[in-house]
């Protein structure tokens, strides 16, 4: 049996440095090819993290060394790019959102079953200790009946963000803007911690930027544990702040900042989180920082070799799409 788990890279823009990185730290995986639709960019990286590059996903796709394959394309990409891996026979790791629409993402989930093979989305801060931790209190009652959440995302781009890319902002390409793009993780997260979400009503605005789709959102939504919340997404929140989820019970409350809890009370009682690391926090230190990357793929290298079940499959990825497309569909009313 093999030892290494040899990655195809597709896509060689920010995401992909992080992965480059995370492998590198990863025993049992090893980057072998890259490649993106500008072929001296896929050469640079190659040479830069010590793998080969290829002129097309189809070229590592046909190469039977190739055993999984991360997916770092813009996201109008992710289903096609995904079903070709799967159809190929290779293991996927597949950046967020797992598809721009619930349809695509079965599509994706139909060509999983036939394959038989392993697909993960990326969904890293669920591997953060604190959000395990906060988790685990919820289930416990910790907070008593919880009434009220929040999820805050108060990002920045500026406009050479947008215009540096083709597909940024627009409906097609990137199926959204705030809430699909840079909103997604949190979306994600908070119903990992709370559970799904059931009624949405939202309002979204293109207030400062020249693009397509929206840069602010806000919408009031309803959990499946009878919780009320509000959700909100902008990149035009100047200069940008770290995502804050605050849930509320009638016993206690927490608040956490990126993925580190910054305030917690418990069955009644204030508990000191202080620590070097809810003082660090931040969202450029989170971007920077790889080790929840590496945990999710580390335990899909695993899961791959047989281990340890998969944490994060096609499923989780599809339920945060899901709620995505009802808040859009709402804000079109």
């Amino acid at each position: 049996m093999k030892d290494i788990l040899n990655f195809g890279l597709v896509g060689c823009g920010a995401a992909a440095i992080t992965h480059a990185r995370l492998l590198a730290e990863i025993p049992e995986a090893r980057l072998a090819f890259v490649a993106d639709k500008n072929y001296e960019a896929a050469r640079a990286f190659a040479e830069k993290y010590g793998a080969t590059a290829a002129d097309s996903l189809d070229a590592m796709l046909s190469d039977e060394t190739v055993d999984a394959i991360i997916i770092a394309t813009p996201s109008c990409f992710h289903k096609e790019n995904a079903i070709a891996a799967l159809n190929a026979g290779k293991h996927v790791v597949l950046e967020k959102p797992m598809a721009l629409s619930t349809e695509d993402c079965d599509e994706i989930i139909e060509h999983i079953k036939s394959s038989g093979k392993i697909l993960t989305v990326m969904s890293q801060m669920r591997f953060s200790d604190d959000i395990l931790k906060l988790k685990r209190l919820i289930s416990e009652g910790a907070f008593g009946r919880i009434s009220l959440a929040e999820l805050v995302m108060k990002y920045y781009r500026s406009s050479e963000y947008y215009s540096s890319s083709d597909w940024r902002g627009t409906l097609k390409y990137d199926g959204g803007g705030a809430l699909i793009n840079q909103g997604i993780h949190g979306i994600d997260l908070i119903m990992y911690i709370l559970g799904d979400i059931l009624r949405v009503k939202a309002f979204k605005k293109t207030s400062v930027h020249s693009i397509e789709a929206e840069d602010t959102l806000s919408a009031a939504v309803e959990f499946e544990c009878g919780a009320l919340g509000v959700i909100e997404a902008s990149t035009c929140a100047y200069p940008g702040f770290d995502r804050v989820i605050k849930i509320h019970g009638d016993l206690g409350y927490c608040v956490l900042r990126e993925n580190v809890i910054t305030e917690l009370m418990v069955n009644g009682e204030r508990i000191d989180v202080s620590s070097d690391e809810a003082h660090n926090m931040s969202a450029t230190n989170a971007v920077a920082d790889v080790r929840y990357h590496r945990a999710q793929v580390q335990n899909f290298v695993n899961a791959v070799f047989g281990k340890e079940p998969l944490v994060t499959d096609c499923y989780d990825g599809r339920r945060a799409v899901k709620v995505i497309e009802a808040i859009y569909r709402d804000t079109a009313r």
